[in-house]
């Protein structure tokens, strides 16, 4: 009976996550491209269960028009062979793009976008991590590039990650977006060499740890490798900017921009 029950919540939760991926799937950002970035633990919790419609009930509540995602299993041990944007995909109706970092437990682990549009061209590129293999994923859509990331914990690798990735976005014709997990503080010297090159949309909000955020490590940041769009541009741009209150989930809250999508005309 008990085995029963389970199954039985489980569909009410597919079907749930289901029914709002719809809801949502037609909305859009007011006047504007919404960016979101979240770090999704692949799908545990800080409760330790792993709910994949719990993850994506949170982000089909923003309905952002493109996504970047942290720590995403493929056919892991871990994640009991699921692939788990595949997952996310169908739970929200966008297309998934995966960018392994590392071989893990018979199958992969890196980062992931979905997006509302298709893609035009995909690359992922391998970044620094004397831990842990890093990359950064680069998918590129008709009016810009959207990069999904996640940095290393060692401060020298962060520093030759600002390098790799300004390199990358120099090699763009479009306006290019870096959204992802850093793994440093705005003080830190990596986020202030960055940011000579891009801007910062984000709004300063502390986004981890989740329960009782106390920094902020998560970021979305912009350039224009053409210089056709300022550091001015870019900040007049933002409409709205903000952390989502999600306190379970994983163990970073998200982290949304909305901008002026004018600028990308």
């Amino acid at each position: 009976m008990k085995k029963h029950t389970n199954s039985i919540v489980k569909f009410l939760a597919f079907a749930f996550a289901l029914t709002t991926a719809f809801f949502f799937s037609t909305a859009q950002a007011a006047d504007g491209l919404k960016l979101m970035t979240y770090n999704v633990r692949h799908g545990s919790g800080l409760d330790n269960k792993t709910d994949y419609a719990r993850t994506c009930g949170v982000i089909n509540g923003e309905a952002p028009d493109v996504i970047a995602l942290q720590e995403i299993d493929c056919k892991t041990k871990r994640s009991d062979g699921a692939d788990v944007l595949e997952e996310f995909s169908k739970l929200t109706g966008m297309h998934p793009t995966f960018g392994a970092s590392i071989d893990f437990q018979g199958g992969q682990y890196g980062n992931g976008v979905l997006s509302k549009e298709k893609p035009i061209s995909v690359n992922c590129c391998p970044l620094p991590g004397s831990e842990e293999k890093r990359s950064v994923l680069i998918v590129e859509f008709e009016k810009y590039v959207f990069c999904s990331t996640h940095w290393s914990l060692t401060e020298k690798d962060r520093d030759a990650s600002v390098a790799v990735v300004t390199e990358k976005m120099k090699e763009q014709k479009k306006p290019v977006f870096l959204c992802g997990d850093f793994n440093a503080q705005l003080k830190e010297n990596s986020m202030k060499t960055l940011q000579k090159d891009w801007t910062l949309l984000n709004a300063e909000d502390a986004a981890f740890p989740a329960d009782k955020p106390k920094i902020l490590i998560d970021y979305i940041c912009a350039a224009d490798p053409a210089g056709n769009i300022s550091n001015d541009d870019w900040k007049a741009s933002v409409k709205e900017a903000y952390v989502v209150d999600e306190k379970v989930a994983s163990d970073h809250r998200p982290v949304v921009v909305v901008i002026d999508d004018a600028l990308l005309q």
